[in-house]
């Protein structure tokens, strides 16, 4: 009987507090992300660009900067558009997002990746790669809200 006592007010407990375990994915929300990088180097190499966020109405600008290690070798211009999943606030776009990739571009190319930063954004992205590049690195993308 005693037993019963305890299982039923396990279940109770549970069920009371998974509402306050998932809210704050419930709450969460995406929008979409337009991206212009430009990336250059010889073994080590860099990244910078701009673009923006479209969230809940409003547009964002953001800033973009990184840099790569690895065998990377070349120029180029990557516009990529997308969904960012995941936020609750504009500034969670902003941080630290890491990959690891290989690649070559000739002329023009596709490219698409999908990336996570501390705050758990997921970028989901694709677009067009134009220049001469070869890489297989990793690299570190920061993207910071202006």
């Amino acid at each position: 009987m005693r037993f019963l006592n305890l299982l039923r007010g396990a279940i109770l407990a549970a069920v009371l507090t998974l509402p306050i375990i998932q809210a704050p994915t419930a709450f969460a929300d995406s929008g979409s992300i337009s991206l212009t990088i430009y990336k250059g180097g010889w073994f080590i190499g860099a990244s910078g660009g701009s673009g923006t966020l479209f969230f809940r109405g409003r547009s964002y600008r953001l800033g973009v900067g990184g840099i790569n290690y690895g065998l990377l070798f070349g120029g180029s211009k990557t516009e990529l558009r997308g969904r960012v999943k995941n936020i609750q606030r504009a500034s969670d776009v902003a941080g630290v997002y890491a990959a690891a990739g290989a690649g070559l571009a000739l002329g023009r190319g596709m490219r698409a990746i999908v990336l996570t930063n501390q705050n758990g954004a997921v970028l989901e992205l694709s677009g067009r790669q134009v220049g001469l590049m070869a890489n297989a690195d990793l690299s570190g993308l920061a993207i910071t809200l202006e």
